[in-house]
């Protein structure tokens, strides 16, 4: 069930012009049905809207991350889901469960999550909070350690799938131990391929301290097209990149955007778009 629509929030425009010029035309291009968000706080609606299973039900989860709480302003900052929703005519079910859209990474009847989901709901017993899960997203849920330096632990900037057999994800050759082991684990144990992305980190930037560039997994896909990011840096890293979608996703389009004036602040295509079937 690829999702055929993209949402965008009506800050992105806004804010980053340039970007969302970029994008705006290759989605144009290519005929996908594009529609704005309103009453939202920040361009991260992947991670304040719904989580869309295979029956077409959009599951909304809590809002409430611990990355944003603790200062007034990044309080602030969080969009009101339940306000976003009404607002354009969006009705989920909706979960107490604390998590973030960008870290569930689903595909049929298996989805990825991080461990950060629970230090974000330390009420629930790890079992439990599995089961329930389950039973919303009607998926097999496989668990992968989170990055001890994201302060986000989102998935989705970690690892997507390609089929319901095969995921691609960041090198596991330049990962810390405790990531690869991690997602070597959980591949062996849901009998899953893993195909290695190229990636690379930036020097450390003070100014942009959530940089995201380097990251080519948070790519945008909808219907037969795949968005990649270009990050114009590494030599040849982006090119080698999009021939490698080529081969993985031969019968899909693939394009590739300038997308770093989101990326320094810390997300990407998959970030800063919200994708379903309608």
């Amino acid at each position: 069930m690829r999702p055929n629509i993209v949402y965008v929030s009506s800050i992105l425009k806004e804010k980053f012009p340039n970007a969302a010029n970029e994008l705006f035309s290759v989605l144009r291009k290519y005929n996908v049905t594009v529609k704005e968000l309103t009453h939202t706080k920040d361009v991260w609606c992947r991670d304040y809207m719904p989580v869309q299973n295979r029956l077409g039900e959009l599951i909304q989860f809590k809002y409430n991350p611990s990355y944003l709480r603790g200062e007034k302003e990044w309080e602030e900052s969080r969009s009101d889901v339940h306000e976003v929703c009404a607002a354009n005519n969006i009705k989920p079910i909706f979960s107490d469960i604390n998590i973030d859209g960008g870290n569930v990474v689903l595909y049929g009847n298996k989805a990825i999550l991080t461990d950060r989901i629970f230090l974000e709901n330390p009420e629930y017993d790890k079992k439990e909070l599995v089961s329930e899960l389950e039973k919303l997203l009607k998926a097999k849920v496989i668990i992968i350690p989170a990055f001890k330096t994201d302060v986000t632990g989102h998935a989705d900037g970690m690892v997507r799938f390609v089929n319901e057999d095969t995921i691609l994800g960041n090198d596991l050759n330049s990962e810390y131990k405790y990531i690869r082991d991690g997602i070597n684990k959980a591949c062996s144990e849901n009998g899953l391929n893993y195909i290695n992305v190229p990636f690379f980190e930036q020097k450390y930037d003070k100014n942009h301290e959530m940089n995201a560039i380097g990251i080519y997994v948070n790519y945008l896909e909808v219907g037969n097209l795949i968005v990649l990011p270009k990050f114009g840096v590494e030599g040849n890293k982006d090119q080698e990149t999009i021939d490698l979608f080529h081969k993985i996703f031969p019968d899909r389009i693939i394009e590739a955007v300038d997308y770093n004036e989101v990326a320094v602040e810390g997300g990407l295509l998959n970030c800063s778009t919200w994708t379903i079937k309608e």
